[in-house]
């Protein structure tokens, strides 16, 4: 996959492995990602990308109030790569993520495309587009012709600020990001990679602990 990720021109990659907090021990899970880490990071450097550590965390009841994603976070940030729940939303999640927010954690709220099945109420979503997080979209879901339409409008309208590959081997997810950038770029314009690569890396800046 780093191979992959280099010849599209990946310089910076975020590893975030899942972690679900009804099934996991923290420190398990630290330790088997750091183990991780460390099994690639050097061949990361040979191909020139720099790989940083993260996690998706999987929503949980009083996420707000948790003191372990101070260590879920991407590397020496106060980013949170966040997976909603795959159900209805309601008010209170929300006011979880409010919480995450009070606390100086800033939520990057990860393959927004994949929720809106689950709400009868699409509004919620709009709710939670509103509020001072930042919205990543997976390039699959500009391949395909039934999410492609929906996720181009979240775009061109800034709703949605970021593309992730989401790649989890070399079989069926892949790494995809050129292919979703080229979508990108043919639809939208080469001006809406380029704010998508600076906001990238403001994050990284401003969220730096």
């Amino acid at each position: 996959m780093l191979d992959s990720c280099a010849e599209q021109g990946v310089t910076i990659q975020i590893a975030t492995p899942h972690f679900y907090a009804n099934h996991m021990q923290p420190e398990d899970f630290l330790r088997n990602r750091q183990a991780a880490y460390e099994k690639v990071v050097d061949y990361a450097g040979e191909k020139e990308i720099s790989l940083l550590c993260g996690a998706e965390v999987a929503f949980f009841r009083s996420i707000g109030y948790s003191e372990i994603l101070d260590e879920m976070t991407i590397s020496d940030t106060r980013l949170l790569l966040l997976e909603m729940p795959f159900r209805e939303w309601t008010s209170r999640d929300l006011k979880e993520v409010e919480l995450l927010l009070r606390r100086g954690i800033h939520p990057i709220i990860a393959h927004i495309e994949r929720f809106y099945s689950f709400q009868s109420d699409k509004g919620i979503i709009d709710d939670l587009i509103d509020m001072p997080v930042t919205i990543q979209v997976n390039a699959e879901a500009l391949l395909s012709w039934r999410t492609r339409g929906k996720m181009l409008k979240l775009f061109r309208t800034q709703q949605a600020q970021l593309l992730g590959s989401d790649c989890h081997n070399l079989t069926s997810r892949p790494p995809n990001l050129q292919q979703g950038r080229e979508v990108l770029e043919k639809k939208l314009g080469q001006t809406q990679l380029q704010e998508i690569d600076t906001l990238g890396m403001q994050l990284l800046k401003k969220y730096h602990r």
